[in-house]
């Protein structure tokens, strides 16, 4: 599986997505237009829409909501990428310069704002409560996540299991409620709906982990950032937390100082703590039991087309690059 195949398989389906995108991009204020175009007009792996696409195919649904609330997990998660990128105070994603960097903050935030409404605004055209409930929850528990990373920014001391609570909140759930919508809209059995919700947060935990190696050892044009952007931002990410809890006392301080002092000076002597560590393939092994416990979920459906794409999404997860 590669995001070119993916994109190739469900070619017609994201091109429905991606007519509902624009035609909810319109707005008479010009800079609204600017900066959402910016940013979904990017890039981007479109993974949490092609992932709703997906699940509904696989449970039998035949219509078109699928095509709107596709659009509306990518509004969400494009109105997050925009605040992170203020909080975080980013300059590049996906290899282009972030809104922030071109319009402002203060545009970044309030265009965000923005998409989170005009979202809520689709979501009521579907008519569906149980979607309803389930994208309402999902924002706040994202919110919430953000929230906590904010608070644990710079906090060498963050246990491990308390960092897998705030990426399953901040981004795995976002897969969690695309996977489940899927599954919502085939009118699927329960413990086929939950079975797939599970799939998703595996899926988009897995993900995040694979981000976090990549961000010491994947190349800067494959991934589209800067790397070593996480120590500059002081986020102890899961293959820190490793390398502070079984490296040496001066492992531990010389990563504390890095996350302290944002330095990217430090990025070399950080890397060769997590080498003698083996930090990153620790990361990396935890990223490869979400993605098992993600393809044991979909034992659920019926052999299709659409669950060996699921399946082998599950895979692409942990082996891709970027």
């Amino acid at each position: 599986m590669t995001i070119p195949l993916l994109q190739r398989v469900l070619h017609d389906d994201m091109q429905a997505v991606d007519r509902v995108l624009r035609d909810s991009l319109s707005s008479n204020v010009a800079l609204v237009r600017q900066v959402a175009e910016h940013i979904i007009g990017g890039g981007g792996k479109r993974l949490r829409p092609a992932l709703l696409v997906l699940t509904a195919r696989a449970c039998g649904y035949r219509g078109s909501h699928h095509h709107t609330l596709a659009a509306v997990i990518e509004m969400i998660h494009t109105a997050t990428l925009l605040h992170d990128d203020v909080v975080d105070e980013s300059s590049l994603r996906r290899g282009h310069a972030t809104a922030n960097a071109l319009f402002g903050d203060a545009a970044s935030v309030l265009v965000g704002d923005f998409l989170y409404s005009r979202a809520f605004q689709l979501l009521v055209a579907v008519d569906s409560m149980p979607a309803l409930r389930i994208l309402s929850d999902a924002t706040n528990v994202i919110a919430e996540g953000e929230v906590l990373q904010l608070l644990n920014a710079g906090n060498p001391d963050i246990a491990e299991e308390v960092y897998l609570d705030v990426i399953r909140r901040k981004t795995a759930k976002l897969f969690e409620a695309a996977a489940h919508l899927g599954a919502v809209l085939g009118a699927a059995e329960p413990a086929i709906e939950d079975a797939l919700a599970h799939y998703g947060m595996h899926l988009g935990t897995a993900f995040q982990l694979i981000d976090d190696v990549l961000d010491y050892s994947g190349d800067h044009d494959a991934i589209g950032k800067n790397l070593g952007d996480d120590l500059a931002e002081g986020k102890p990410t899961l293959p820190l937390i490793r390398a502070m809890r079984v490296g040496s006392a001066a492992d531990a301080a010389l990563i504390r100082d890095a996350l302290a002092s944002g330095r990217l000076d430090d990025f070399k002597p950080v890397l060769a703590v997590l080498s003698r560590t083996c930090a990153l393939e620790y990361a990396r092994h935890c990223a490869e039991e979400e993605s098992a416990q993600a393809a044991a979920c979909l034992a659920v459906l019926s052999d299709s087309p659409d669950r060996e794409t699921l399946l082998d999404l599950s895979g692409f997860a942990v082996k891709r690059m970027y």
